[in-house]
This record gives C-alpha cells, structure tokens and sequence, in this order.
C-alpha cells in the first residue's frame, strides 16, 4: 500500500470517527447540546482535526442527515419490494417511514428539522426528492 493510500484511508477512518461521535453524543445528550469540542475530545483528536474534515457543525449535520434519508430510503425500497399490489406497497411505505421515526428519531429530527433549525435547508434536494418521488410514485399508482 502507497503512502497516499494510507493517507487517504486514515482520513477517511478519522471523518468517519467524526460523525460516529457526533451520533453517538446526540443520543446521549441531544442535537441542541452536540459542539465541535465535545466530538473533539469524544475522539481524543483536537478541534483544528475536526475543522480539516469539515467547514463547521452544520457540515456535519449535513452529512449526517443525507445518510439518514438514504438509511430511510434503503429501508422503504426494502419493504416495498416484497409487495404486489400499489395499495400494499403505501401501506409498507407508511410503516417503514413510522417505525423509522420511532427507531431512529435522532435522525428523524435532524432530517426534518424537527426542533432546530433544518441543517443544508435548500441543499438537500437529491436526497429528499428521491424520497418525495417514491411516495409520489406509490400514490400514482
């Protein structure tokens, strides 16, 4: 294996570690409290670590979010593909959707902008359009 990557690898170990801490604080603590010093000392890397990763908090916010539409996402197609009719696929549709609120609420929040503000408001248009035509697409049927 090449120096480059190495590095390259290390990076990404270090990015993930980042947003694993960020997961992490937020079911212990809540979104409101999450801080760049807080996942900074929860991976025992210094703040200017987290900042070579990401811009700013939103930035892993963001991220975080777009991995919790595509969980959503992977988990409705999933439920859907084991139905025949249009009807029983918006049914398994509004089931998942639910028991992923409930499972996942953390991500549920920050997806939705639940109680804060909604982080990559504007951004996020692959991922929530992916959802929107699915169900648009279910209901067309």
């Amino acid at each position: 294996m090449s120096v480059s990557e190495r590095k390259l690898r290390d990076r990404e170990m270090i990015r993930k570690k980042i947003i694993d801490a960020a997961l992490h604080l937020v079911k212990n603590e809540g979104w409101e409290s999450l801080s760049i010093r807080k996942i900074a000392d929860a991976i025992e890397y210094s703040a200017p670590v987290i900042y070579d990763h990401f811009v700013n908090k939103e930035a892993i916010l963001f991220e975080i979010s777009q991995d919790g539409f595509k969980l959503l996402l992977a988990n409705i197609h999933k439920a859907i593909s084991k139905e025949k009719s249009p009807q029983d696929e918006l049914k398994a549709l509004v089931d998942c959707y639910w028991k992923f609120a409930l499972k996942n609420g953390s991500y549920f929040k920050l997806m939705f902008g639940i109680g804060m503000p909604c982080c990559g408001e504007g951004k996020m248009k692959t991922e929530f359009e992916a959802l929107q035509d699915l169900i648009y697409e279910i209901i067309k049927k």
